[in-house]
């Protein structure tokens, strides 16, 4: 039996530990007090009795829990990010805990009027009579990923604990700054030697998927002339003018705050101007290849025509791919999709199947080799003071770990 208590308690542990990425740096880790989490987390899989649990010089870790069977069973990995994002802070996490939630507003920060509301967040309706973790309203709580973190590392200790539960040789691994897009980058899939495995980085409770989205990023660089105001007529040339110029051209209605499933987007994330210089950051998102294709050709197609009509170039652009849609690659080898399906089913968990509207460290590691589809971390309102997970959505994903590898030991018998 997976305790409430000790779920809470090794979940708590995790999130009160400042792990937020810089997209900034150059490190790996992005930041050194990733290491402070990734350090402990090395310590617990260990003490629970993990074998050959190892740190690489960038803080990747990995640990076998070895098979209890006499036949040969695939092996499975599980996988989880320990950093945060930078888009909230995640200093100070101060958690707080609704026992038997009632359905009603949650007064997050009494002094600042924060409040989680079912009226906005329906999704806590789902969870009426449960146990919630909830932050303060001045952090973000980390449920993304320290819940999946959480999740593997008690469903490691509940296998070894519980001989009688049967599965072949298990990796697990824990990786910095996926939320910065690096989280796969030095993941050493030979080291791993999984023949598949899973992220446990997915929100609401039976989430099982298998397509994300294709993105990449884009930086547009406008360039001004700045001369006194005074003086200015027929020489300035302010780039927040053409930066909003840019801006407008494209496609109103296709920015995250109007999409949903399968459609694209552009999304600007961060503007820095004057007059003498702005620069637009962009990320662009599309599943299907030839639409995510056709945006990036936009972009460029918009710089250029703006150039055209300034007679010379005022902007330059920068578009970097970033990650692909798993899809490709995990469909060819769907009984690891069909395996988790199957799992929670078992479990009495109504599988969510459907694309991801993000990325995680298993598109990559999907295009590296090691077929990596995501199940549910429980969590919700990712990346901010908003965020939540209920427990008994921990211990569920907790449970369907260990029930994919149980049928994995069965169906390798056959």
């Amino acid at each position: 039996m997976i305790s409430k208590k000790d779920i809470t308690k090794r979940f708590i542990s995790y999130v009160t530990v400042d792990t937020e990425s810089d997209p900034e740096s150059e490190t790996t880790p992005s930041t050194a007090k990733q290491w402070d989490l990734a350090n402990a987390l090395v310590d617990e899989l260990k003490a629970i009795g993990m074998s050959d649990v190892t740190i690489d010089d960038n803080a990747y870790i990995m640990a076998t829990l070895p098979s209890n069977v006499d036949h040969d069973v695939p092996t499975i990995g599980f996988v989880s990010h320990f950093d945060t994002t930078p888009d909230f802070t995640g200093a100070n996490v101060n958690p707080q805990i609704i026992d038997d939630y009632d359905g009603k507003d949650i007064i997050l920060n009494a002094s600042e009027n924060i409040v989680l509301s079912p009226d906005y967040f329906e999704d806590l309706l789902q969870y009426k009579g449960q146990t919630i973790i909830t932050t303060d309203g001045t952090t973000l709580l980390g449920a993304d990923d320290k819940a999946g973190i959480t999740e593997i590392i008690s469903a490691m200790e509940h296998l070894i604990n519980t001989p009688e539960i049967k599965h072949g040789k298990i990796r697990v691994g824990f990786t910095p700054d996926e939320e910065i897009g690096r989280g796969a980058h030095k993941f050493d899939v030979a080291k791993f030697g999984a023949d598949w495995a899973y992220t446990m980085d997915g929100s609401q409770l039976g989430e099982l998927e298998y397509e994300n989205f294709n993105a990449a990023g884009a930086k547009v660089y406008i360039k001004g002339k700045i001369v006194h105001p005074g003086y200015a007529k027929g020489k300035m040339v302010n780039s927040m003018y053409i930066a909003t110029e840019f801006i407008n051209s494209l496609p109103r209605m296709e920015t995250p705050e109007h999409t949903e499933g399968y459609q694209g987007f552009f999304h600007l994330h961060n503007i820095d101007g004057s007059v003498d210089e702005t620069i637009l950051q962009y990320i662009i998102r599309d599943h299907d290849k030839d639409h995510f294709e056709a945006r990036k050709e936009v972009l460029q197609k918009l710089t250029d025509a703006i150039n055209e009509q300034y007679e010379r170039e005022v902007i330059t652009i920068q578009i970097k791919d970033q990650y692909f849609n798993m899809k490709e690659k995990v469909v060819p080898v769907m009984h690891i999709v069909d395996v988790a399906e199957e799992a929670m089913k078992a479990l009495d968990i109504e599988p969510l199947i459907k694309p991801i509207r993000g990325g995680t460290d298993g598109s990559q590691l999907s295009y590296m080799g090691l077929p990596c589809p995501n199940i549910f971390a429980g969590g919700h309102n990712f990346h901010g003071r908003y965020e939540y997970v209920p427990v008994e959505s921990m211990i569920k994903a907790t449970e369907v770990i260990c029930k994919i590898v149980e049928l994995t030991a069965e169906k390798a018998l056959k």
